[in-house]
């Protein structure tokens, strides 16, 4: 029973370590951190961008600022991010976003947060984190 909180408490503490970090960043930082992660075609789509290079200008300093709701899919992307790229790495992480994935009926993180299903998305990357597939 102790190992099962104990677990429990791991598992929590990673969810809340990642939400923490991203809040304490702002948008342009959130968003070089995508680029740097994903790429910035990638991190434009997901924010729900027709532009493919928006993000980089979001990037900028003296930069455009993203919408509130490309903000919003920003940083629940950045959030989703380092959740599992702290436990699975980096690389891992990279194939989750990009991948088919069972949790989200074989559609890819990227595209399900483009469309606003973010509960889906953190279901997702919580299941794969605890390593509890229950397709």
């Amino acid at each position: 029973m102790a190992t099962r909180t104990a677990a429990k408490s791991n598992k929590t503490t990673v969810k809340n370590a990642a939400y923490q970090r991203t809040i304490r960043l702002d948008i342009r930082e959130v968003t070089r951190r995508l680029n740097a992660a994903l790429g910035g075609t990638l991190v434009s789509a997901l924010a729900g961008s027709k532009d493919a290079k928006a993000s980089h200008k979001w990037a900028k300093d003296g930069g455009p600022q993203p919408r509130p709701e490309a903000v919003k899919k920003l940083t629940f992307a950045y959030e989703q991010w380092q959740k599992v790229s702290d436990v699975e790495g980096e690389h891992v992480a990279r194939v989750w976003f990009i991948g088919a994935n069972p949790w989200l009926e074989y559609d890819t993180p990227v595209n399900a947060i483009r469309e606003d299903r973010l509960k889906e998305v953190a279901r997702a990357a919580q299941a794969l984190v605890d390593d509890s597939y229950s397709g």
